[in-house]
């Protein structure tokens, strides 16, 4: 089911919301203040193409 949501999200516009969030994370990166907004940026656009499935964990935490 996972598989068939992200591939309805990419046809359905997920495509352009990760093409922005890349081109905004190159953008970001042309500048020294900018380069960790960038990261987050292309990290985001990772999320994006494959939004289910994945589990978002606090830092520094251990769970079992």
């Amino acid at each position: 089911m996972t598989f068939l949501g992200n591939i309805l999200i990419f046809v359905f516009g997920g495509f352009v919301v990760f093409f922005g969030y890349v081109l905004g994370g190159i953008v970001l990166c042309l500048t020294i203040i900018g380069i960790p907004f960038g990261i987050q940026c292309f990290k985001l656009a990772g999320g994006v193409l494959a939004p289910f499935g994945r589990e978002v964990h606090e830092a520094g935490r251990q769970y079992p």
